[in-house]
């Protein structure tokens, strides 16, 4: 009888006839459906396909939050300015004003 072995990490390990090496972690996770199986929405809808995701966002009006990533890279670049430049321009006028609502009511 053929023996078979395979190796894991600095160990050999013997397996058995009918091994099958087990998926890379990201295997199909990019391009393939194999994620969406047997997934329903809180409604129930079945999503269980990228392209029933998508209709099924679109139908309701909703997106995913990678769909923001223009913005959330614009605002992030506006702090980076504010915290390396220094300050805010209207700071004092609006420090100003609050004080005023204060102290009028």
């Amino acid at each position: 009888m053929k023996r078979r072995w395979i190796q894991l990490g600095l160990d050999l390990v013997e397996v058995t006839g009918d091994y099958t090496p087990p998926l890379p972690v990201d295997s199909g996770a990019l391009w393939g459906d194999r994620g969406y199986d047997g997934m329903r929405a809180t409604d129930g809808a079945p999503i269980d396909s990228r392209s029933k995701h998508r209709e099924y966002m679109r139908a309701r009006g909703l997106t995913t939050a990678d769909d923001y990533s223009g913005e959330w890279a614009e605002a992030r670049r506006i702090r980076d300015e504010w915290y390396t430049k220094g300050r805010d321009p209207s700071r004092r006028e609006d420090v100003a004003r609050a004080l005023e609502k204060v102290k009028h009511g």
